[in-house]
């Protein structure tokens, strides 16, 4: 199979041909139908996070159909649409996963970072973390549900009731989770990088009250505020602009470091916390809302030998909701 590999962070990744990976018990074989592309693909690239294999294909926003069943997948069968999300599997054994925490087990394996993921023809998956897809989302639309959507639904879930909401960065998660939280009622405010004038247009056409830069105060206090830009710079701006009680919500598994604020900023129980990774029911959960409110999701499609180009266009910033790479 075709398969784009990273081999040394900090270089492009490499164009290869790998075996098709053999199935095992409990495991399920996908033919890869689009993969997305995820800011953390560029935290690995770039050795922000720490590789754990290499050479290793990256992606773990992967939508496909299943072409071959291992023993003990319980009711999957060969042409299921199945997803594969970032939690890959865990030990079901360890604190975290006993009291339903699976998302914090210190033995959790990763897609396209623990193991191999779907910036290739093909991806094996643990029939018991695949996610069931909605129908109405083919491949390239329904695979930044896979983390763009779900681990942005965590960090939506985590700002409760909140009804001014700002989101800090515009892209993949932003723009799915403004459709979920307009569709149930809630005010949205989306927050830029400064001048980029294409992503508050392109917030406006999907309805929010208000968009501006990173660097602008607020309109209204903020209930929450959902924080998708790794820029630590912002957690003191979020902070300034939630109300006394209000919550920020770190949504990235990395992110530059938090510069020093006053404690009057955190004081009136303000909270700061974070996001790390996704739970089985966070996806069933998000799953459901989205064949309920058919997310528009918007994507731009790559080949799969120009994922390099995709990334560059993901960290320039230059795309209007997510990349796909399609085999």
């Amino acid at each position: 199979m075709r398969a784009m590999l990273l081999c040394q962070p900090g270089q492009p990744l490499r164009a290869g041909l790998l075996p098709v990976p053999a199935v095992g018990a409990g495991q399920l074989l996908l033919r890869v139908g689009a993969c997305g592309v995820c800011r953390t693909d560029l935290h690995i690239l770039d050795g922000e996070l720490a590789p754990h294999r290499l050479p290793l294909v990256p992606g773990h926003e992967i939508a496909g159909t299943v072409v071959a069943v291992g023993s003990g997948c319980g009711d999957w069968g060969v042409g299921a649409r199945a997803g594969v999300p970032w939690l890959a599997a865990t030990c079901g054994a360890c604190p975290a996963c006993r009291r339903g925490q699976e998302n914090l087990c210190d033995k959790a394996r990763f897609t396209g970072y623990d193991v191999h993921g779907g910036y290739a023809e093909y991806a094996l998956a643990d029939a018991a973390f695949a996610v069931r897809l909605p129908p109405g989302y083919d491949d390239a639309h329904a695979a930044p549900l896979l983390c763009a959507g779900l681990i942005g639904y965590r960090a939506y879930a985590m700002a409760g009731t909140a009804e001014r909401i700002g989101l800090y960065g515009f892209g993949a998660a932003a723009h799915l989770l403004a459709q979920v939280a307009l569709a149930q009622g809630r005010s949205v405010y989306a927050f830029t990088r400064p001048g980029d004038l294409r992503s508050q247009q392109f917030a406006r056409e999907l309805g929010v009250a208000w968009t501006g830069g990173s660097d602008q105060a607020a309109p209204v206090v903020l209930d929450a505020a959902l924080l998708f830009a790794p820029a630590g710079a912002l957690v003191p701006a979020a902070l300034r602009a939630v109300r006394k009680g209000g919550s920020v919500i770190c949504a990235g598994i990395h992110m530059s470091d938090i510069p020093s604020f006053p404690y009057a900023l955190l004081w009136g129980e303000r909270c700061v916390r974070s996001v790390a990774n996704l739970t089985r029911a966070d996806a069933a959960a998000f799953m459901a809302l989205a064949e309920c409110i058919a997310l528009a999701v918007h994507v731009t499609p790559y080949p799969l030998a120009q994922a390099n180009e995709a990334l560059a266009a993901l960290r320039a910033g230059s795309i209007d909701g997510a990349a796909v790479l399609v085999p």
